[in-house]
């Protein structure tokens, strides 16, 4: 006999509950195997992409695991795999995964089971559908998160840009650590501050933000292969003083953007 239940929050233990009536064969002191039912129970669930014309079989096989984990929270609508994993190879540092939902749920008690089942390293952002829309048409770098993805359900985004210059010069104020701790940031992390700033400048131009779009115009801004360089920290004080030159420029349009907001606002 097999009887599918669920695991329970109890007190002191957790337990599962199974019901008074059933057929023979799960008797009071029966010796039973506990063990996950929808890797054996469930067809593997269908992936739905968002601008991914290629992944690595290895990476399916963790995104179809991942979706697994979240069979099991009821109050999730929508699941989505992001970021860096889902670029070509395996210089990944973590999985972003955006899980949809109207609900409360703890985010890092899902990053403490996926990671220690997985042994990955998972960011878990839990968001309502209306507030990702809401960060997608205000938040550059959350325009880029989900430029592509694989997701759980299908879902389609239908938003318009709002540019906030305000929210807009809190996040350039990451990109302004670079200039303040040069010497002594890795890489990665100068990459991570270069990347902001130009989402940020792609974002009040307008433009389509994505991986390959920042990426694109830092080496057109900087040189060929100028992304390469900055990962591997080979960029020296003549690319910081190029650097300081576009951030100060960014910097100028926002508070630029600011003070006619200010205006517009008085006139009103």
């Amino acid at each position: 006999m097999v009887i599918v239940s669920r695991i329970s929050k109890g007190s002191l233990m957790d337990q599962i509950y199974l019901p008074k009536r059933r057929a023979p064969g799960l008797e009071v002191g029966t010796a039973v195997l506990v063990e996950p039912a929808l890797q054996k129970l469930a067809a593997k669930p269908k992936l739905h992409y968002y601008n991914l014309a290629h992944l690595e079989p290895i990476k399916v096989t963790i995104i179809e695991r991942i979706f697994e984990h979240f069979e099991q929270v009821e109050e999730v609508d929508n699941v989505l795999v992001a970021g860096s994993f889902l670029e070509y190879g395996f210089g990944f540092e973590d999985v972003d995964i955006v899980a949809i939902s109207d609900k409360k749920i703890d985010a890092g008690w899902i990053e403490e089971r996926i990671g220690t089942n997985l042994g990955l390293n998972v960011q878990v952002i839990v968001i309502s559908f209306k507030s990702l829309l809401r960060g997608i048409s205000t938040d550059p770098l959350f325009e880029m998160l989900v430029s592509k993805f694989a997701a759980k359900h299908r879902v389609i985004f239908s938003v318009a840009r709002e540019i906030k210059h305000k929210l807009l010069d809190l996040h350039l104020l990451k990109s302004e650590l670079l200039i303040i701790n040069f010497d002594s940031l890795t890489g990665r992390e100068k990459y991570k501050f270069v990347r902001n700033l130009f989402a940020i400048a792609l974002f009040l131009d307008g433009q389509k933000i994505s991986t390959e779009s920042v990426d694109n115009e830092i080496n057109r801004y900087f040189w060929k292969d100028a992304v390469k360089s900055i990962r591997e920290n080979l960029v020296d004080k003549a690319f910081l003083a190029k650097y300081k030159k576009f951030y100060n420029a960014v910097f100028k349009r926002i508070m630029e953007g600011i003070k006619n907001g200010s205006k517009q606002k008085q006139a009103a």
